[in-house]
């Protein structure tokens, strides 16, 4: 993957590498800006390095120009009659500007994928309202309800699930595994119900609703930013095939533009993905991972946009409202948090965590993430090379690209048995939710 690409005269244009994540000509005029989230994300990265890398490449880039028009020139001259002896020299200062080129281009291939592989390392730039610091130093932004508090002794949703005959991680473990389950009975209905009341929702939002593959290329995963291979990866590859199992449909609804120039009448562009979502889940122990907290499968509604730059951040208060509204209509309390740079992905501008009240976590009841909303502007774009024509200055830009959860459906139902139990035993389902599963309540037995 070198930085250029040859044209119809034989010369190269300027092209910068395909998997650039940051726009190789903003580096050295946004180099502190480029430094400073790197330093606010814990990333190790020499900015100036890669600066000094891009500078080497588009000046090798501008050797091959030179040498390629000389090279044209040359042959142009080839056309009028020549004497034998001239033709002999001719034919040999051909040979030597071909084999110029040749080595050019070589070194100015090496060079753009040197340059690719430092620009891989760099983060997006941040918004300039994400708090500094670690996972414990996000700002609360607002919440919705009151934590839920019972009259009786409440009990965590393995216990609820348990006893209803609803969950059963016991068997799942036998047939796969630790942190595989089965769903059973009422909670079928409740996975089924809650993705379609979601869905009605998001449709009537105009989003189009897609069910997405669960399989897709690394080079699909590795534009979205995450890595499918390696050490830390929480990707399941496959066996003997170049696909890696997806951990969300951000991946494929992402990917189903890949390579694309989007009409701007076209935009914004609102998905809704259903998919099956895999995770590894490396390393994810404790009481807080219990249960559906925290497993290797589960399904969920995912809100994938893309949008015009100057739209992408009304476009991620959108989605955020869209989580809020879900979880308000089933009255489970909630908090927005605007996550710290320490803890954002590489391809985050900003993101927005939406964590309920699961009244079984920890000793008495604790906060737990069930939907995050990110703004990745043009960071995924640019990798994956989505882009749409800009009518007022007809150019060529990056579009750019936000996603959301609009319902994780084993978090959902874990925060929903938890919240609306009674001290039957039994669990209220919401009003909204009750035309979706078809009763008012689960249980008692």
């Amino acid at each position: 993957m070198g930085l250029a690409r040859a044209s119809l005269d034989g010369s190269r244009g300027l092209c910068f590498p395909p998997g650039a994540v940051l726009d190789p000509r903003s580096l050295a005029d946004r180099r502190d800006e480029i430094a400073e989230s790197c330093r606010k994300r814990g990333v190790r990265a020499d900015v100036d390095a890669v600066i000094a890398a891009q500078e080497g490449a588009t000046s090798l880039q501008t050797e091959v120009n030179e040498a390629n028009r000389a090279r044209n020139e040359h042959q142009k001259a080839g056309k009028r009659k020549l004497e034998d002896a001239e033709r002999e020299a001719f034919v040999a200062e051909g040979r030597r500007l071909k084999e110029a080129v040749a080595a050019l281009e070589t070194r100015a291939d090496e060079a753009g994928a040197a340059l690719e592989t430092l620009l891989k390392a760099l983060p997006n730039f941040l918004h300039e309202a994400v708090p500094e610091g670690g996972e414990e130093n996000f700002r609360e932004l607002h919440s919705w309800g009151e934590p839920t508090r019972f009259d009786f002794e409440a009990r965590d949703h393995l216990d609820l699930g348990t006893s209803l005959d609803l969950l059963d991680f016991e068997r799942a473990a036998k047939v796969s595994g630790q942190k595989f389950y089965y769903l059973k009975n009422e909670a079928v209905l409740l996975e089924l119900g809650l993705q379609r009341f979601a869905l009605d929702l998001l449709m009537e939002a105009g989003f189009t609703p897609i069910i997405t593959p669960d399989l897709a290329r690394p080079e699909i995963l590795d534009g979205i930013g995450y890595n499918p291979r390696g050490e830390g990866t929480q990707v399941y590859s496959i066996a003997n095939a170049d696909l890696c199992l997806i951990g969300t449909a951000e991946i494929t609804l992402g990917g189903l533009y890949a390579d694309t120039l989007v009409d701007e009448a076209d935009l914004p562009i609102r998905l809704a993905g259903i998919s099956h979502c895999f995770r590894t889940e490396a390393g994810a122990h404790g009481r807080e991972s219990r249960g559906l907290y925290r497993v290797h499968q589960f399904s969920k509604v995912e809100m994938f946009c893309f949008t015009r730059p100057e739209d992408s951040e009304a476009m991620h208060a959108e989605l955020l409202a869209h989580e809020e509204k879900i979880f308000q209509a089933l009255e489970i309390p909630y908090r927005v948090i605007d996550v710290a740079a320490g803890d954002l992905g590489a391809p985050a501008f900003r993101k927005f965590d939406l964590e309920a009240w699961m009244p079984g976590r920890g000793d008495g009841g604790d906060w737990g993430e069930v939907t995050s909303a990110s703004n990745c502007t043009d960071y995924q774009a640019r990798r994956l090379k989505i882009r749409f024509r800009n009518k007022a200055n007809r150019r060529n830009e990056m579009v750019h690209t936000l996603n959301g959860t609009a319902i994780a459906l084993s978090r959902t139902i874990l925060a929903l048995l938890e919240n609306h139990q009674r001290a039957d035993g039994s669990i209220a389902i919401p009003p909204a939710l009750m035309p979706y599963v078809g009763r008012e309540s689960i249980g008692p037995r």
